[in-house]
């Protein structure tokens, strides 16, 4: 569990993980990649943003990115799940978009969750979950030499980053809050 200001399971970051995991080996496999690059881009692609928080940002010793081999297996996976359907990306491309979506918003959320764990004020949590969000991607197209996603007119991905690091940041406090509040007036009935 990460701890905060509610507990965020790892299976939250291994999903997010997976998802962008599974776009990276995807962008690979449109460009006719070998298995090596595959393996290469999901692995960029799916610990890329968490690696740059972790290492630039959080500077909290060895990463668990690297540490625990659940993500290297969540890596593996979305490769193999990739490879298995390699003849039929073209069909994939709305799930494809989806999939990236949602780890968007999980990888900004927990980035955020950690670096208020880690001390920094929301407004830098902010900013590190919105980084630790699009980081991976950015990795992504800047290693298969194309114009970042994140950079081009008419993509969401770093608004959409934003709105749920600051979701995160001022909505989910209140939650967490009204819970408590519920809970006192249960102990005093």
């Amino acid at each position: 569990m990460l701890k905060g200001s509610f507990d965020l399971p790892v299976l939250f970051d291994l999903g997010a993980t997976f998802a962008f995991a599974l776009t990276g080996a995807l962008a690979a496999i449109r460009r006719h990649y070998d298995i090596v690059g595959v393996l290469a881009l999901a692995l960029v692609s799916g610990i890329g943003g968490g690696l740059i928080r972790d290492g630039i940002f959080l500077r909290d010793g060895l990463t668990p990115l690297l540490t625990n081999p659940a993500y290297m297996y969540t890596i593996t996976a979305a490769t193999v799940v990739s490879l298995f359907f390699r003849q039929h990306v073209h069909r994939f491309h709305r799930l494809i978009a989806w999939v990236d979506a949602l780890g968007l918003g999980a990888y900004a959320v927990f980035g955020v969750q950690k670096s208020l764990n880690s001390g920094l004020p929301p407004s830098a949590a902010v900013l590190v979950g919105v980084i630790n969000a699009v980081g991976g991607g950015l990795l992504r197209d800047v290693l298969t030499r194309e114009e970042p996603l994140v950079f081009k007119p008419g993509q969401f991905y770093l608004l959409t980053a934003l709105v749920g690091a600051v979701g995160k940041v001022l909505v989910l406090p209140k939650m967490e809050y009204s819970n408590r509040l519920r809970l006192y007036r249960r102990c005093q009935s």
